[in-house]
């Protein structure tokens, strides 16, 4: 399964950026769609998920500010992102599980997109 991220760009602090993810390949379902994010010299973090059913996490630091969801007909995941600070800036990257068609039958999945970065100038 392959999923691929667009969106992203330069924007100033206070900005608003949408970011999309776009799976494809061989599947039956996906369960969790989300977002991570890594910046520079620092790990990949979670930022926001959401499941089949759309229940959603997010992280503390993105609460309120930005806000994910999905096209399960499109196998699409967004992640609309408004008041953007500085340190928002990072490579965001999707995520999604589910099952597939192999040419054995259905298996697991777990792709990651390619990445897209957003950086927030103060």
């Amino acid at each position: 399964v392959q999923l691929q991220a667009s969106g992203g760009g330069l924007v100033q602090a206070g900005g608003s950026l949408r970011l999309s993810c776009v799976a494809s390949g061989r599947i039956v379902s996906i369960n969790t769609m989300g977002w991570y994010r890594q910046a520079p010299g620092k790990q990949r973090e979670s930022v926001a998920t959401i499941t089949s059913g759309g229940s959603t996490y997010y992280a503390d630091f993105v609460k309120g500010r930005f806000t994910i969801s999905r096209d399960n007909a499109k196998n699409t995941v967004y992640l609309q992102m408004n008041s953007l600070k500085p340190e928002d800036t990072a490579v965001y990257y999707c995520n999604a599980d589910g099952i597939r068609l192999s040419n054995w039958g259905q298996v697991t999945f777990n792709s990651w997109g390619q990445g897209t970065q957003v950086t927030v100038s103060s």
